[in-house]
């Protein structure tokens, strides 16, 4: 566990292979410092990007998000997970329920030994920018959760396995509203990432099956790029990077998502009628194996699925926008309180990037904030 004095906190949450998976809580600078006893809040669950094949938990963190959380005094999380592969998206779930398991059972007394320096480490200092007691603490009845990207699936598989189960959602561009789709399974041969060359595939031997199974697990693999002084500066240096679109490419992703490379997955689909994807939410005999159904968000949408709110890029090519759009038909069908915010010609990770001249998303982030404290703390309205 460490602290710092921009109010962030870390601890392991759970332990793999005796290696530490690590979340980080921003608590909001203290307006209530005088006050000893905790008052607890709401918490945002936020699970990053990456394709679920890299990043950790400051990887393309939404700073426009969290700072407007914490400015009305939201705890924001953001986890690590273990990364494809070797994990598959089985292990992945078991990493959101440990999550959620911590943050409701054990983050608030982990936060009270931080504070009386009972957990080993040095105590905040009084002349920084926190008291050395912070009030705040994890409401368990005010729990949501976010994501962006692969992290909207982390998002959506939180609303079908964890407990408890988040009380509204936001996905950014969120993968799984549609995984059961040939963007997953078909293989490419022409660009089709923002114009991208496609990937040289030997490049990566260690990471293609069946050698991937072989690596060692991990779930903090920082973005990194090569220096301007590289032959080849700018570019990504961290091999993890390119494994999402090198899987999107050879049409094998949901086999490493699944861990079904035998027979694949992906090869079985593609054999189907060009038209089964559309019309699987109708098919008595659905073709993903039952036990992997679960990893897909498309087949576990109910009417108990939390408040959510999608935002997507019309022009996203990573992630395409048809994923959102599916996923809020299903839940506009189940009754479910449900936005789709589309923003015009945007692309993949436009929240990120500064906007384009005349362009301003300050009045999406403002309506996200409010989607997420109405169905969080609706008595600050």
């Amino acid at each position: 566990m460490e602290s710092d004095s921009n109010c962030i906190f870390s601890f392991d949450y759970k332990h793999i292979g005796g290696k530490p998976v690590v979340l980080e809580a921003y608590l909001p600078v203290s307006r209530d410092c005088g006050l000893q006893s905790p008052i607890r809040r709401p918490t945002i669950i936020y699970f990053h990007g990456g394709s679920l094949t890299v990043g950790n938990r400051r990887s393309w963190l939404p700073t426009w998000l969290q700072t407007r959380l914490s400015a009305q005094r939201f705890i924001f999380i953001s986890a690590d997970y273990r990364l494809m592969p070797p994990t598959t998206g089985h292990g992945i779930v078991e990493d959101i329920q440990d999550v959620f398991r911590f943050v409701t059972t054990s983050l608030n007394s982990r936060l009270d030994e931080a504070m009386s320096n009972e957990g080993g480490v040095d105590a905040i200092p009084t002349g920084g920018k926190l008291s050395p007691w912070n009030p705040y603490r994890v409401d368990p009845g005010a729990i949501g959760v976010a994501g962006t990207s692969a992290g909207g699936l982390c998002a959506y598989l939180a609303c079908m396995h964890a407990d408890p189960k988040p009380r509204v959602v936001l996905s950014m561009y969120g993968m799984g509203g549609k995984l059961y789709n040939p963007h997953y399974f078909t293989p490419k041969s022409e660009p089709f990432f923002r114009g991208r060359e496609l990937i040289d595939s030997q490049q990566f031997h260690s990471f293609l099956y069946p050698q991937s199974s072989e690596l060692e697990p991990t779930s903090d693999s920082p973005v990194a790029y090569h220096p301007p002084t590289h032959v080849t500066p700018g570019y990504p240096s961290n091999p993890r990077m390119f494994l999402g679109p090198l899987y999107l490419q050879l049409g094998t992703y949901l086999d490493y998502y699944t861990g079904m490379h035998e027979p694949s997955l992906s090869a079985y689909l593609r054999s189907l009628p060009v038209d089964a994807t559309s019309r699987v939410e109708g098919l008595r005999a659905n073709p993903i194996p039952e036990q992997h159904r679960r990893l897909f968000p498309q087949f576990g949408v109910t009417s108990a699925w939390p408040p959510t709110c999608l935002v997507h890029g019309s022009s996203d090519t990573a992630v395409l926008v048809e994923e959102s759009r599916h996923l809020h038909s299903l839940l506009v069908a189940a009754n479910v309180d449900v936005e789709l915010w589309e923003v015009d010609e945007a692309e993949h990770s436009f929240d990120y990037a500064p906007p384009a001249e005349g362009t301003s998303y300050e009045t999406l982030f403002h309506d996200v904030e409010r989607f997420l404290i109405d169905h969080l703390d609706p008595s600050s309205t």
